[in-house]
Formats: C-alpha cells, structure tokens, sequence
C-alpha cells in the first residue's frame, strides 16, 4: 500500500503544506520520531481540521457533494447553502463551513478541561461532576452560531442526553448512557483519553469504556473504547496504519471488531479514496444501522445490539489504511465519504496526528481553522501533555505500592526491570522518547 503523500489538490485550502512546521518544540525522540507533546498537538489539531473539513458536507451522499462542489472537496469549503444557511434545512442555524469545527471539537475541548481539573485518570462520575457543568455553565465561542454562547445549546441531542440524565435525572453515572440513541456521540470525543494513555491501548480502551459509560451503550459505548484505544496505540514509536488496526482488532467485541475486519479488509486492497468511497460504503452496510438515507434512518436505528457497529470508527480506520497514514489522503477520503463524514474526518485525523505529529496537519488548514473558529489548536494540547505526565508518574506509584503489597503477600521478591528498561531521567515518561533539555 502507498503511503507517499496524496497528490497536489486545489481548493480554498487545498494547497500543499510546504511551510516546514515542524512539531512542538524539544518534543522530538530519537531518530527524529514524534514526541509526546508533538503526537498530542498532532492528534487534536488532526482532529480539529477533519472536523472542520467534514461540516459543511455532513449528511450528503458523495454524489451530492461532487453534484454542489463540482468534484471531490479538497479543502476548505464554504456551507453548503451557501448564504441560506441561517434558515436552510435540516441543519439551521449552524454555519458549517469556512474553517469551522463542530460539536466533534467542543466536546473533545470539554473532555481536556475535565482532565486539566482532575489530573487523573477519568470515570464516569468525572462526567457528572466536571464534563456536564461546563457544558451548562460556562459561555464560551461556538463557531457555528458565531456568538457565544453556552456549549449545551450546540451540542446534539445524543449529548444533550448528559445533562438531562445527569444534572436533572441523578441518574448513576456509570448507567446514564443506557436508552440514549446508540451513536458515535461518545466515540467522536474520545482522543484525549488515548493520549493520556499514549502507547497503551488496553489502557484507553477501559478508561474511555467507563467514561463513556454516562453518555452512550452498547456498540456506541464499545466504539468510544475502540477509538481510544486505536489512538493510543497510534502514538507508540514505529507505529503504522496497519499496527493501529491490529490493535483495535485485538480489543474491539461484537459487531465492532466484525465491522471494523470487514471495512479495513476492503481498505487494504486501495491507495486511493476515489476508488474505495464504494467499497467501504458496501463493506460498513451488513452492520450500520441508520441505512442509506442519512438524514432519514430506519426504524431500526441506532438501538443497541451486539451485531453492529457504528459507522464512523470502522470507515475512519479503513481510510487511516487507503491514505497510508497521510493526512491530506486520508481525511479528504473521509470528507468526500459523506454521511457522517465530520466525525470520520475527525477520527482519521486524530489517528493521523497522533503517528505523525502536527507538521502531519498542513499548517494552512490548521491556521485557517483557528482563526475562523476563533480557537487556539496549541493550548489544549499542551494542558493535555502536562497532565499525561502527571497521570503517568501517579501511575507508577500506584503499580510500585501494588508491588510491593504483592510481594508481602506471596512473599516473592519485587520484580526486577532490566537495566534497559528502567526509566531514564532524560526520557519523557509516558513514551520514554528522548525530551529536550
């Protein structure tokens, strides 16, 4: 499978990067591979524009994308009714289009928050306590009301779920997500939770499961562990697209795993998204739920099951594998998808971030997203990477005290690390790269 670059696109933001960014400062480990703080910065702004890129065509089919735009999306976009989008249906009143990010990127923002305040691990009560009072009480810019207002009222109802259930139900938040339509609600904001996990899927698959228990079920619920999952396994040194399938295959259950083997099985057998649009479409179908009218599901939609999966993760994981880890190639595939394709776009440009670093995202689409959506990209990556060294150091102590209290009990000598493998003072702690002095 090619993994060069995709080739040269035109568009509003369809230029090649060739502005020599590279990532985070002092963030670079041996051999030049990407940091800890590089693959955070990476994953979320990879997040970010993927968002960005996907909105204004969310919920079209590719032939209508191609029929509005006069071919595929290669960039930034304006919204797809153009001035009308105030009253157009069924999307008012959101502006969708011109670098802005969605409800995908606000709730990924909320989630850092949430770990800048607790600096630990989450579960389901950190929902209840921090993610759902900043949702409701704190006025912040939404892009696509161009006001500011509180994140609530842009959020989908599938979100909004938290605060009904949460705030005014006092229900447990480890069953809250039970009832909610099964989506990719949970699973579109689950990066953070595979970055504060960097290099250990199992990790981010139970951490994110438990998270993502207040607010989703069944296969919505199992593909926020997935998701999770992927990403961290994204940001091990020498990971690849493939090595990143692999892992979710290993962890993923139920018509999760049998979506995503069959979606990336299809993938495997292209290296260029105009080819595999269809395929991964026919490939998804035995499991999706919604059917081929997106804006029009089945009845038998988005209720739980143990033989589907939600569309999203699946395609987003065979684009990660047609684009060879490019970000350009990957996330337009993504984009040019359809459907859902905000939320593909945001995951495949998380999962490519994540292998890359930031100089991965082109840096014309990364400032022109945060300019419109008035949103610094750098900042919560940052908070983010400061509090996984945290975490990993509280973490360390935790597994040393089990040790030792193991030892007592069987009365084994602690084990011992080899030489090699014990953690050097110069290496960051939760990738063990060489850090910058």
């Amino acid at each position: 499978m090619s993994t060069s670059p995709s080739p040269e696109t035109s568009g509003p933001s369809g230029t090649p990067d060739s502005s020599g960014t590279t990532g985070p400062s002092g963030t670079t480990g041996p051999s030049g591979t990407p940091g800890l703080d590089d693959r955070t910065a990476g994953a979320l702004a990879g997040a970010a524009v993927g968002d960005a890129l996907g909105g204004p065509v969310e919920g079209l089919s590719p032939q209508a994308i191609v029929e509005r735009h006069g071919g595929r999306v290669r960039g930034i976009v304006e919204p797809f009714h153009r001035d009308e989008w105030r009253t157009a249906r069924p999307i008012a009143p959101y502006h969708k289009g011109d670098g802005h990010v969605t409800d995908d990127t606000l709730m990924t923002h909320a989630l850092i928050r949430v770990y800048e305040k607790v600096r630990d691990h989450l579960d389901a009560y950190a929902v209840a306590e921090h993610l759902v009072p900043d949702l409701m009480g704190t006025v912040r810019w939404i892009p696509e009301l161009e006001a500011e207002a509180l994140p609530l009222q842009r959020i989908f109802l599938a979100e909004k779920w938290l605060v009904a259930r949460l705030h005014y139900g006092h229900i447990d938040p480890r069953e809250a997500g039970n009832g909610n339509i099964v989506n990719c609600g949970a699973a579109m904001y689950m990066a953070p939770v595979g970055l504060v996990n960097a290099g250990n899927p199992d990790g981010a698959y139970a951490e994110a499961l438990d998270v993502a228990g207040a607010h989703q079920s069944s296969y919505g619920r199992e593909a926020a562990g997935v998701f999770a999952a992927a990403v961290a396994a994204a940001c091990r040194p020498g990971a690849t697209p493939g090595s990143v399938v692999e892992e979710t295959l290993r962890l993923a259950k139920d018509g999760t795993r049998a979506a995503i083997e069959a979606v990336c099985e299809v993938a495997a057998r292209h290296d260029d998204f105009e080819d595999a649009l269809g395929p991964l479409r026919e490939a998804v179908i035995p499991f999706d739920t919604v059917g081929p009218d997106y804006r029009q599901p089945s009845l038998g939609a988005r209720r739980p099951s143990r033989l589907h999966s939600i569309e999203e993760l699946p395609v987003a994981l065979g684009m990660l594998l047609v684009g060879g880890g490019d970000f350009r190639h990957t996330v337009l595939g993504s984009v040019n998808y359809g459907r859902d394709c905000d939320s593909i776009a945001t995951m495949s440009g998380a999962l490519v971030g994540a292998l890359h670093g930031e100089a991965a995202v082109p840096a014309e689409w990364r400032t022109e997203v945060s300019r419109a959506s008035r949103l610094d990209l750098r900042a919560p990556a940052d908070a983010l990477a400061a509090v996984t060294r945290e975490i990993f150091d509280r973490d360390r102590a935790r597994r040393d005290a089990h040790e030792r209290a193991f030892a007592a009990l069987a009365g084994a000598p602690r084990r011992q690390e080899p030489a090699d493998a014990r953690p050097h003072p110069g290496r960051t702690p939760a990738t063990g790269q060489e850090e910058a002095r």
